[in-house]
């Protein structure tokens, strides 16, 4: 008994832990990458793309850049807050030779509070942290979109995109690439035929106009 009552001891400070887990924000998601790691580990020196959904519903990806190794680590949902914080678990395991990142979309939309220069310092921070680590590795990031269901968040997208673009033109290795402007009509106004039913995340015709502006900024 006295055994028993021992190992019981020992075993609650690990399910605490995993109880602590399955409360994390993402936290179901983070372990199917992890999982999937496992059974098959992707391998270094690859293209990673990480950030929201417009990554994690781009499931056929490899697709559109076929001479191009891709790892797919976009989560639905997240900010770039989330992808700070998973950052030891979505990007560093993998020793990517390039990063290419979609986020920010999230964070304006989470709450009002939340302001471009919000977004903006977010950014920052991620950005720092990857330099840190990887220091000489290129990376990429993807403009905020015009989704027609945040249209009201239009003016806070194009300033946090200048200002994240203004950033990245002062550092090495970096490329901003703007896709805002590529799904607008010529009256300005968000393309609703590149969109799914719910005016968020795109359909392939919204995926061809990414395509056809990261390509050629993709490393062989």
């Amino acid at each position: 008994m006295r055994y028993f009552k021992l190992f019981l001891l020992l075993l609650l400070p690990a399910n605490l832990l995993l109880a602590q887990d399955n409360r994390l924000p993402f936290g179901n998601e983070i372990r199917s990458f992890k999982k999937q790691d496992s059974i098959s580990f992707p391998g270094t020196g690859k293209i990673l793309f990480v950030g929201s959904s417009s990554f994690a519903k781009w499931t056929d990806v490899q697709d559109y850049f076929p001479s191009y190794p891709i790892i797919n680590r976009g989560f639905g949902g997240s900010s770039l807050t989330d992808v700070i914080y998973y950052a030891d678990d979505i990007i560093f395991p993998y020793h990517p030779k390039q990063i290419v990142i979609y986020c920010g979309e999230n964070d304006l939309a989470a709450s009002d509070s939340v302001s471009s220069q919000i977004v903006f310092n977010r950014f920052i921070q991620l950005f720092d942290i990857i330099r840190m680590k990887l220091p000489g590795v290129p990376l990429v990031f993807i403009s905020l979109k015009p989704s027609p269901i945040r249209w009201n968040l239009k003016e806070k997208m194009i300033v946090a995109n200048k200002r994240i673009k203004r950033f990245l033109k002062k550092k090495k290795a970096t490329v901003f690439i703007d896709v805002f402007h590529q799904m607008l009509d010529a009256d300005g106004i968000a393309l609703k035929s590149i969109f799914l039913e719910d005016n968020l995340h795109m359909n392939e015709k919204g995926y061809h106009i990414w395509q056809k502006q990261i390509e050629p900024h993709l490393l062989k």
